[in-house]
């Protein structure tokens, strides 16, 4: 069965999936910029702010994995559109509900609901999108929804530092609700049809994934290859402040995260579209990968190890490393591009939740670390070895840029 290029029909589908991947990054990304302002007004104490807030994002990241398993399950055994529709319904009303809370107990399950149903948008869009369109053109679809998902931090960077908390969560509610009116238009993938057909193929099995020695290690080296992602905006990001006062010791503006967040956001969106074009012309997922995945490395060992006497110094390197992690949708194509049809939903929906739900056990051991040896070289025993198994990930995966995805496993 041969994909479709570009037409009227993949177009309105990369929009719907850009749009929904952008809601989906200004929600988990909200969360950070308004975490102390929501957490005091419902009368946290502020030396209680950051675990409450940790606390907070746990629940939010176990729905996100339970979310994963959930949507590629019903991706793979009811459809790719399923999942589009009911996954946005189910984020906007906890957003919009999140407008309402007043307590954190209330704050907590609205970060769940929300981490469930953020879960399945990204992967169901990217399946489908790789579905219908050519091998050699799927990569440019891929690249237009990581790109302009990324600027979904930047939005919510913006309306965070700008309007109240409740209403900054409204809005992320009121962007899905007018973003399913778009879903309404899109048409499921033919590629799927046909294996919905196939009654003998197990479909949406999250332990088929396991089944197999080689097929687990394929699942896994897909994980490894974007954890580094994280462990930048995840522990880099999240502990600039503390690392620009103690290690830099240079004075922190209470708005640093939130300017760090739009340049980090912004670069790593210009960079998408640079590896996505490179993948294009190199005809390449892996070596994009591995040449992305080594500026991480050498980006992460300038903001731990570089004599940074300046705030400027601070705002380069983390462009650097925002530009150093613009391989996700090179990264997506590839996790993508790994498995047949009954099993792709799953795949491609569990895996970047994999990586967001690795960001806790990252961040105890930090946290178990940071004690004795300090924050830069806690950030340094976690993430160095991290960006390794990454950039080993890679040059030991299958390139698989002009493969044919009509077959199951």
């Amino acid at each position: 069965m041969e994909n479709q290029a570009f037409n009227k029909k993949s177009l309105l589908l990369i929009i719907v999936a850009s749009l929904g991947y952008f809601v989906d990054i200004y929600d988990i990304l909200l969360f950070s910029i308004v975490r102390q302002a929501s957490l005091t007004s419902l009368g946290v104490a502020p030396e209680q702010s950051l675990d409450v807030g940790l606390s907070i994002l746990n629940w939010q990241v176990g729905g996100l994995i339970l979310g994963g398993i959930l949507w590629g399950a019903i991706g793979d055994k009811k459809g790719r559109l399923s999942v589009l529709f009911f996954s946005i319904l189910l984020y906007s009303l906890a957003n919009f509900l999140n407008g309402y809370i007043v307590s954190v107990e209330q704050y907590k399950w609205c970060r769940f609901i929300a981490g469930i149903g953020l879960a399945g948008e990204l992967g169901a869009g990217i399946t489908i999108v790789s579905e219908i369109m050519s091998k050699q053109k799927r990569g440019y679809g891929t690249m237009i929804i990581s790109s302009v998902g990324m600027l979904g931090a930047v939005f919510a960077a913006i309306i965070g530092l700008n309007l109240p908390w409740q209403t900054a969560y409204k809005i992320g509610g009121i962007l899905g609700f007018l973003l399913l009116a778009l879903r309404f238009g899109v048409a499921e993938s033919g590629m799927y049809q046909h294996m919905k057909q196939q009654s003998r193929v197990p479909k949406g099995n999250f332990f088929y994934l396991f089944a197999n020695r080689t097929r687990f290690i394929k699942y896994l080296k897909c994980i490894l290859i974007g954890l580094p992602t994280y462990f930048i905006v995840g522990l880099l990001l999240t502990g600039a402040p503390e690392l620009v006062k103690t290690v830099f010791n240079l004075e922190v503006e209470p708005t640093l995260v939130a300017k760090l967040v739009i340049v980090t956001y912004t670069a790593i969106a210009i960079a998408d579209v640079g590896c996505s074009w490179l993948s294009q012309k190199l005809q390449s997922r892996r070596i994009p990968l591995l040449l992305f995945l080594g500026i991480s490395l050498v980006g992460t060992l300038l903001i731990l190890f570089f004599p940074i006497t300046q705030m400027e110094q601070v705002y380069v390197i983390f462009s650097i490393l925002g530009c150093s992690i613009g391989f996700w949708a090179v990264m997506m194509s590839n996790a993508t591009e790994q498995f047949g049809t009954n099993i792709r939903a799953m795949a491609t929906t569990t895996v970047p939740n994999f990586i967001r739900g690795l960001l806790i056990p990252m961040t105890f051991i930090f946290q178990a670390l940071k004690p004795g040896l300090g924050i830069q070289y806690s950030l340094a025993i976690v993430g160095i070895p991290v960006i390794l198994m990454g950039i080993y990930a890679a040059y030991s995966s299958e390139e698989t840029f002009n493969k044919d995805l009509d077959y199951v496993e």
